[in-house]
């Protein structure tokens, strides 16, 4: 068996493991990293930027958005169901620590909203190819592994941590497997775990949430997020707290089909699979908000009713919900994207000359399908909604002609998993008692419990924000515990 010795040793290096890393380094610790993938970065290599409150972009580009205001949206949002003094110290260490990653050389392209509803909260990196959307964050991770280490951190690749070393109700170090197959034994006065949950355990889901992956729940798929993490830190002492996924909406195979998506999702006409209405569209935009609402519908999945003068429509003027992911240009290609999917034999979307014919092909019942769009479109005619009180402005009748019907099969889904176990501002992770475990913190999704029951897409960027603030206050912390 080999063996290793630190001061700190940190368990993954996303986002969260990798601020903690820097953080060590700055203040003079010897920082070791087990990451079991062949790469760094983990979910933000998906992603697109952090959380920002106060910084120096938003107040350049005029959305300056207080720390005290931030707070008042968070908690409120989560009806104070959340640790506050976790949130505030986040939330007050975020426009710093922007300015931190821009020290190291990150880039951003600016300060933005999410959708309308929402704060321009979310520094989003500045794309290598100039596009935003997914994988922007990208640069953002190859700039924080080098900073790593060039401050002393030794990264270890394709090595996962198989447990914690506990002694006398400390956590000393852990037990690893190289990519060679050789045990390690790592002791350090401190360990970070941040692996970022288990997004990909089809087990844990199911036990937890009662979700069937790739079945009515279809999350990014982020290779690793398999729950090691927690359930080290479970049998370590720590009581488990908070679990939860951010939940958001979906085409199956989102990223496949990501133009049919983006033209998809816009305030039509959404049923579920009884073929009724379920909630006002003019949602759709706040996607934790719809996810929420078609978590609860048969099957946990709806679909988006549109017809072809409807895409034109879009094409011509604009959609009437904008977001920052989805371009308006989707509308251009969406002709292309049915394509693909036909090519493919795709069955997340559907056309017909009818509704009946649409309806069956949904396996609705004809007769209740076609009557709810008579439904709708005699309240698009009058320009009320007497159902769920849809803005008039987005009343637009669907009727088929000029091309027919469209529809996309939306499912509940998430960027991933957030919480398990519970933390104070300090990282530590706490037992039953709320005691801390001596040795213990963690960082990131692991230990994301600041959102009670529901992602705030209000405030956008905030898990990965989250996640390297919490990874630097986890850091600091270290540095007192070892110095003490």
């Amino acid at each position: 068996m080999k063996t290793m010795q630190s001061d700190v040793i940190v368990v993954a290096a996303g986002p969260a493991g990798l601020a903690a890393a820097i953080t060590a380094g700055e203040n003079d610790l010897k920082a070791i990293v087990f990451e079991k993938a062949n790469t760094t970065g983990g979910a933000a290599n998906m992603g697109m930027g952090p959380l920002g409150i106060g910084t120096k972009i938003q107040k350049r580009e005029f959305k300056d958005l207080t720390l005290e205001e931030a707070y008042d949206i968070h908690m409120k949002y989560t009806h104070y169901r959340v640790d506050g003094e976790l949130v505030e110290t986040y939330f007050e260490k975020s426009a710093d620590t922007i300015e931190w990653l821009q020290d190291m050389g990150v880039e951003f392209a600016g300060a933005f909203k999410y959708f309308t509803e929402s704060a321009a909260t979310w520094h989003i990196v500045k794309p290598e190819n100039g596009v935003i959307g997914p994988r922007a964050a990208g640069p953002m991770v190859r700039i924080m592994t080098e900073k790593a280490k060039e401050l002393g951190a030794e990264i270890y690749l394709e090595t996962p941590v198989k447990s914690l070393i506990m002694e006398d109700g400390k956590c000393v170090g852990v037990r690893a497997v190289d990519k060679n197959g050789e045990e390690i034994e790592a002791r350090a006065k401190a360990v970070i775990v941040a692996t970022g949950g288990f997004g990909n355990n089809a087990k844990m889901l199911k036990e937890e949430f009662g979700l069937d992956l790739w079945e009515n729940f279809f999350p990014f798929h982020v290779p690793g997020t398999n729950g090691e993490g927690l359930n080290m830190m479970w049998e370590a002492g720590a009581a488990k707290y908070g679990a939860n996924i951010e939940m958001i909406y979906q085409l199956k195979d989102n990223l496949d089909h990501f133009m049919l998506d983006a033209c998809l999702r816009q305030p039509a006409l959404l049923v579920n699979q009884r073929g009724k209405r379920f909630l006002d569209e003019g949602q759709m935009g706040n996607t934790t908000f719809t996810g929420n609402a078609i978590n609860l519908q048969p099957g946990k999945c709806a679909y988006c009713i549109m017809d072809r003068n409807l895409i034109k429509y879009y094409a011509k003027h604009g959609p009437d919900i904008f977001d920052i992911v989805h371009p308006e240009e989707c509308f251009y290609a969406f002709e292309d994207g049915v394509k693909h999917a036909k090519e493919t034999g795709y069955d997340g979307y559907f056309e017909a000359d009818t509704i009946e014919e649409l309806a069956e092909q949904m396996g609705i019942d004809p007769d209740t399908l076609a009557e709810t769009l008579e439904e709708y479109n005699e309240m698009c005619e009058a320009n009320l909604d007497h159902q769920f009180h849809k803005k008039p402005a987005y009343l637009r009748p669907i009727t088929g002609r000029k091309g027919g019907f469209v529809a996309g099969k939306f499912y509940i889904a998430a960027y991933g998993t957030i919480g398990g176990v519970r933390t104070n501002k300090k990282g530590e992770v706490l037992d039953a008692d709320l005691n801390p475990i001596p040795g213990l913190y963690s960082a990131g999704s692991d230990c994301n419990t600041i959102y009670g029951d529901s992602y705030n897409f209000t405030l956008p960027g905030n898990t990965m924000g989250f996640a390297i603030n919490s990874g630097r206050m986890a850091g600091e912390a270290v540095a007192d515990y070892v110095n003490e």
